[in-house]
């Protein structure tokens, strides 16, 4: 019987989740990825085998009532179904917030749990659905050793002048203060790029994590030391829905003569803004790419220019800087995006080719031969790092146990 790890991040509309086997030589080794999509509108479940055999594609039954604990019903079925030897040494979730209280990955108890509840305003898109994926995952295995991995633990450690607002002090020691976000990417990029070019993984980097939700942190030596989000995951870049840095001034504008409530304002900041907003047309970079209306390519512009501002904020912070890694979804796969960042940042020593950008998923260098500073693609994978952080906790002293299907518990969900 095998032991493995699964993982889920679990979003507003989706799930995503992967699962490692644990060798002999205790190393992780990926045995199938996928995710499901669209939950509450034509929920779709699609998954693959390590070696690219398709497990499944094909939309859920009744996939417009499909919730989370029916998708994360369906995804064990299916996990189950193809690997009929599964023991779940332990269950990895990606949790955007853990607060000044939460600062390391953990096994979650009542007590984490209940932390992590009271968080929910810090991050009302994103922890009401991990917490989800958590409570139905210890219904269906309270056995097994359910693992908190933080996207804001990476980012802790930098002390009152990175993380302080210009408040009165009380409010930071309240826990109103910067926290930082996508620590789980950064954590794998830095990983990475010491595999690929030690020398410049030891230096200072720059990494621009740019998707649906995006960022951008300064490393130093593989560790953050500043980063564009703060107390929430709204600050620093435009995003997809969300503002990025916007005047408070606005939002008190807005308060008090506009009539606006707090409900009405985080849906404007949340789900109306970004490229969304700007553009009037999507919040999808490839729809905005494919489109011949100005409105997407000025919404495409201020995106740029707005990471070009950051990178700059961020090589002052470093004194310089050795590289810059792209990576998320726009970041990977935007050859327009990085050519636009990068055609604007020749003065930080990045000596940039835009011919020769080479296509593919590799992860690989796209600065020209001999460039002061080297720029870089890496795709990142923030399962095998949740992942790595689980099966740490284990091999800590925590022990599986023996998985049991829970199809019958949630039979809306159950495979075609």
């Amino acid at each position: 019987m095998s032991e493995h790890i699964i993982t889920f991040n679990a979003g507003s509309s989706s799930i995503k989740f992967a699962l490692f086997s644990i060798g002999a030589d205790g190393l992780l080794r990926r045995a199938a990825a996928g995710q499901v999509d669209g939950l509450g509108a034509g929920a779709h479940l699609e998954a693959k085998a390590a070696d690219g055999r398709v497990l499944h594609d094909a939309n859920l039954p009744e996939g417009d009532r499909v919730g989370h604990a029916d998708a994360l019903a369906a995804i064990l079925a299916l996990m189950q179904a193809e690997f009929p030897q599964l023991r779940f040494a332990a269950i990895g979730h990606r949790v955007v917030h853990g607060a000044a209280r939460l600062s390391a990955s953990t096994v979650i108890d009542d007590a984490v749990l209940a932390s992590l509840r009271t968080l929910v305003p810090l991050a009302p898109l994103h922890l009401p659905n991990n917490i989800v994926g958590i409570e139905a995952t210890r219904r269906a295995f309270p056995g097994v050793p359910q693992i908190a991995c933080f996207d804001t633990a990476f980012h802790r450690g930098g002390g009152f002048l990175s993380e302080a607002y210009a408040l009165p002090r009380d409010y930071f020691e309240a826990g109103i203060r910067r926290y930082g976000f996508h620590g789980l990417s950064y954590e794998y990029v830095a990983g990475r790029l010491a595999e690929l070019s030690p020398r410049e993984a030891a230096g200072r980097v720059i990494v621009a994590h740019l998707g649906n939700g995006a960022s951008m942190c300064a490393l130093r030596g593989g560790r953050s030391i500043d980063t564009t989000m703060g107390f929430s995951a709204l600050d620093g870049l435009p995003m997809g829905t969300r503002c990025g840095a916007i005047d408070p001034g606005v939002l008190l504008h807005l308060l008090e003569t506009h009539g606006y409530d707090a409900a009405r304002l985080s849906d404007l900041l949340y789900k109306e803004s970004g490229l969304k907003g700007l553009s009037g047309i999507s919040h999808d970079m490839r729809e905005l790419e494919a489109s011949e209306d100005p409105h997407a390519s000025e919404a495409i512009a201020y995106f740029c220019a707005c990471i070009r501002r950051e990178a700059g904020a961020l090589a002052a912070s470093l004194g310089g800087i050795d590289a810059l890694v792209f990576t998320g979804g726009i970041g990977e796969n935007s050859a327009r995006v990085r050519a636009a960042v990068l055609g604007g940042l020749d003065w930080l020593g990045i000596d940039f080719d835009p011919d020769a950008q080479p296509e593919g998923r590799d992860d690989r260098v796209i600065s020209a031969p001999g460039s002061p500073a080297s720029a870089w693609v890496i795709a990142t994978d923030e399962e095998a790092v949740i992942a790595r952080h689980a099966l740490r906790l284990v091999r800590a002293g925590l022990q599986g146990a023996t998985t049991a299907s829970i199809a019958a518990r949630h039979t809306k969900a159950s495979l075609p």
